[in-house]
């Protein structure tokens, strides 16, 4: 916790902004702030006024034309003379130094920051907490989204059992396209990275990181705990093949770069990973460059929370949103409520989770292979649900494809299964080992 004193939320006449970045997103919330700053006002309660934006480069190009007087690179003069300060600048370093010393002055905070929040969310909520203002973040999960607050007050008296998302619209619109059109990976993110979808180094996306600091945030806030990115186990969609995605179209599935925060042996599992979801689960219906969030809990039933998950302005409406909220306890002086993270639940390994993999063998076609490949299975206590045989795709008369969906296993004993597949002699290849999920 912070050893500074908490400060009251005050009211005032006028609330002043200050904003540390003007991105894609910045440069849209300021776009916001100067053309509807009358009417937000009306539901403030108290003017508004853009006191500021902090960058780096005063002469950088920016998306969205902005009153020159309004830069400055001195973002601690900008944040002390504020009383909300808006932080849409990314990376660690200096953000997390920059929200430390607002809150600490008892200034409201609203972040986009998904990697911060997910890495040092919550020393920042503690220094929250001990001043009584709000740190709040619903542009860091999912964009426009509105899952943040419904999963941390809606759901609140609830119990959360399973989260699923797709929180990633670059390797949404990727894997998307290799299923509709049949494209190769490579060919797919180029048309991404043409459409603006996908950076120049699509790293964060494709290796699923960024999904993998959205599960981290969700997570902690649906069962009440806290996790960090580094409880998430991540694999990314750059072994996917247009191979793997017609396979699972024919078996009736789609694949897609899932997130998954469950309840399990005692505690929970986070995961990003590629997946195969059967077609008619709704997930399966995300196309593009959107997200999308399923929640399973035990009085609320399945709720689905679908939107653009990325943009400057669907993004910089989440933003807004959470502005709005802190302006106006700012004004009528009313104090945040905190986020104490009651449960503490342990984030579980990967190993102990139960879960089904999809694998694609490539052997030769003779006596005894299928029998053998079963008692693989056996040895290693992992249950065959489906096995497919079929002609080798490239023509030859001595090999065959068999493809097998398991039954749910540890993914210790499903790992171990595919090690030891790949030692057998007449095993040529495994491909398209990939997790599935309501398999049985």
């Amino acid at each position: 916790m912070s050893d500074s004193t908490p400060a009251t939320p005050r009211p005032t006449t006028t609330v002043k902004v200050a904003l540390l970045g003007a991105g894609n997103v910045g440069a849209e919330v300021a776009r916001i702030l100067l053309d509807h700053g009358t009417e937000m006002a009306a539901r403030v309660g108290a003017p508004i006024e853009l006191a500021g934006i902090a960058v780096r480069d005063l002469a950088a190009r920016r998306t969205v034309e902005l009153p020159e007087e309004l830069f400055t690179t001195d973002a601690e003069a900008l944040i002390d003379a504020a009383d909300v300060v808006i932080e849409l600048t990314g990376g660690i370093e200096p953000a997390r130094s920059r929200i430390l010393r607002a809150l600490h002055a008892g200034k409201p905070v609203i972040s986009g920051n998904k990697a911060l929040i997910a890495r040092h969310g919550r020393q920042l909520q503690d220094a929250a907490d001990a001043a009584g203002v709000p740190l709040s973040y619903e542009a860091a999960v999912a964009g426009a989204i509105p899952i943040v607050r419904p999963m941390a007050d809606s759901l609140a008296g609830d119990r959360v059992d399973r989260v699923l998302g797709i929180m990633n619209g670059t390797t949404n619109y990727i894997l998307d396209q290799m299923d509709t059109t049949g494209a190769q990976f490579d060919d797919a993110l180029a048309e991404a990275q043409r459409l603006g979808y996908a950076e120049a180094d699509p790293t964060a996306d494709v290796e699923g990181h960024d999904a993998a600091a959205k599960a981290a945030i969700l997570a902690s806030l649906a069962f009440h705990s806290t996790f960090t990115i580094d409880d998430v186990y991540c694999r990314g969609i750059t072994g996917v093949t247009a191979e793997d995605v017609a396979a699972a179209a024919e078996a009736g599935y789609v694949i897609k770069l899932l997130a998954v925060c469950e309840r399990c042996a005692g505690g929970v599992n986070l995961r990003v990973t590629p997946t195969m979801i059967p077609r008619d689960h709704p997930l399966a219906g995300v196309h593009g460059a959107y997200n999308a969030v399923f929640v399973e809990a035990a009085n609320a039933g399945s709720l689905m929370f679908y939107g653009a998950g990325a943009g400057g302005a669907p993004t910089a409406s989440a933003v807004l949103g959470d502005f709005v909220s802190a302006a106006r306890r700012l004004v009528l002086g009313a104090p945040a409520q905190g986020a104490e993270p009651h449960a503490q639940l342990p984030a579980v390994p990967m190993d102990d989770v139960r879960t089904s993999f999809s694998i694609t063998l490539t052997v030769q076609d003779r006596l005894g292979v299928l029998a053998r490949i079963a008692q693989v299975f056996a040895d290693h206590g992992v249950s065959i649900y489906t096995m497919q045989q079929k002609d080798d795709p490239h023509g030859s008369a001595q090999r065959s494809e068999i493809r097998l969906v398991t039954h749910r296993g540890t993914n210790k004993d499903l790992m171990a299964t595919v090690e030891a597949l790949r030692e057998l002699p007449f095993v040529e290849d495994v491909t398209g080992v990939i997790r599935v999920e309501h398999a049985d």
